[in-house]
């Protein structure tokens, strides 16, 4: 997709701009996980460092978090060509979408490296004895030893004003969409809309969605030994 949107002379619009950061995320996040996952699956001793385990989690994060904020950049997108189609051109121009997608990498970049040193400097005494295919945030926090409030709060503090904000502005732009599309008076033109627009929003509510829930600590079984340098997974 990133090749027939680059080559493609037509496909140079602000919505398949941003619909390539996306399609650039979601394959880096396939080799954040996959490698290592198949690594293990071919391997007796199935162990990660704590080095490589923190990285995953950061980058796990990373790609999330900015996600979600092109998926809310791209409804706003969706906004300014429906509701204000006239304006379209000179709002979102060059300099606008790429100062928007720069933003959401920079947010995810944030998120990700503050939770990964937060959870960093928790007191793991072992066995650290992870049932999960990947390292990811929940299982390794339930590892602590040290009291996690720290990474609690700001991992909180990400569902709320990231997670839940982006959703918001996501369902407020195509809250408008809709309006404005029952205002339409062609059939044929409120169609093409709902069909539009109907996909990405039921795909962004389920990242959204899946994304929360990734942040969850849910009940496992972790069996703890002193003295391990790894964790295992």
């Amino acid at each position: 997709m990133l090749l027939v949107i680059r080559t493609d002379s037509h496909l140079h619009t602000p919505m398949y701009f941003f619909l390539s950061h996306l399609s650039f995320l979601d394959a880096f996040y396939s080799s954040v996980i996959v490698p290592k996952l198949l690594e293990n699956l071919l391997s007796t001793w199935k162990t990660i460092s704590f080095l490589e385990c923190f990285t995953q989690i950061s980058l796990v994060i990373f790609s999330g978090a900015t996600e979600a904020c092109l998926l809310s950049v791209m409804a706003y997108d969706r906004y300014q060509a429906v509701c204000r189609p006239l304006l379209y051109v000179g709002t979102m121009n060059k300099k606008v979408c790429a100062g928007l997608a720069g933003a959401s990498w920079a947010i995810g970049m944030g998120i990700g490296l503050l939770n990964t040193i937060l959870l960093a400097q928790q007191h793991f005494c072992g066995p650290n004895l992870i049932l999960s295919f990947a390292c990811e945030f929940p299982p390794v926090l339930l590892l602590a030893c040290s009291h996690p409030s720290m990474s609690v709060a700001s991992i909180l503090t990400t569902m709320v004003v990231l997670g839940l904000g982006t959703l918001v502005l996501l369902l407020g732009s195509y809250t408008h969409i809709i309006m404005t599309a029952l205002g339409i008076n062609s059939a044929s033109g409120q169609n093409k809309i709902f069909s539009t627009c109907s996909e990405k929003t039921t795909f962004s509510c389920g990242h959204h969605f899946l994304w929360l829930r990734s942040f969850q600590v849910h009940d496992s079984s972790f069996w703890l030994s002193p003295g391990a340098s790894s964790i295992c997974a």
